[in-house]
């Protein structure tokens, strides 16, 4: 009797060491702006007909091994046509490894400065949403990848559908982690 008593006392001792031992799961990838909470109304400064400024982006909690983040922005309410994503509001791809966020009113360029690249369905620019008049509450999806390697897919180009779709096959294999932001609007 002595014997089971001392035997499960130390399997006890040894499963609460071993639980104290493991590392804690890793906590998910947040995405934040200062402009909004999360599930809240876009404001106007970031849609259309408005200033059409790209929002404040940022995020923490980042996977191992990240070596540059995408980022999309979608409708979800919108009507898409044979399975494509016609209303592509922003991509950004080739975020640096080391950034934690993105500046709000990010300049029109195909390439930023350090080589994050960026398209929309009107160009390479943010286009902030525009849901139809008059219609219900659209949902906007921020969507961050964290990736481990960088893609090597050039900007623009002759299409941003194809653009869009280069990206995102590339992106294929190469996720450690994402996070979503959710942004409303609606046209008064």
């Amino acid at each position: 009797m002595l014997f089971r008593a001392l035997t499960l006392a130390l399997l006890i001792a040894t499963s609460a060491s071993a639980q104290q031992r493991r590392p804690a799961p890793a906590q998910p990838m947040t995405l934040t702006t200062s402009a909004w909470k999360d599930g809240g109304m876009i404001p106007p400064k970031h849609a259309q007909p408005g200033d059409d400024v790209s929002p404040p982006l940022s995020w923490d909690r980042v996977p191992e091994g990240t070596e540059s983040f995408a980022l999309v922005m979608r409708d979800l309410d919108a009507i898409n046509i044979n399975g494509a994503d016609m209303h592509l509001y922003w991509m950004l791809w080739n975020i640096p490894k080391d950034a934690r966020s993105v500046a709000e009113k990010l300049p029109e360029l195909e390439e930023l400065p350090d080589g994050t690249r960026q398209i929309s369905m009107s160009g390479p620019w943010y286009r902030g949403p525009a849901a139809p008049p008059l219609g219900p509450v659209h949902h906007y999806a921020f969507e961050l990848y964290a990736l481990n390697a960088k893609l090597d897919i050039p900007a623009v180009g002759q299409s941003p559908a194809a653009t869009e779709a280069a990206v995102r096959a590339a992106m294929v294999g190469k996720i450690l982690g994402k996070a979503t932001l959710i942004g409303l609007f609606k046209r008064g």
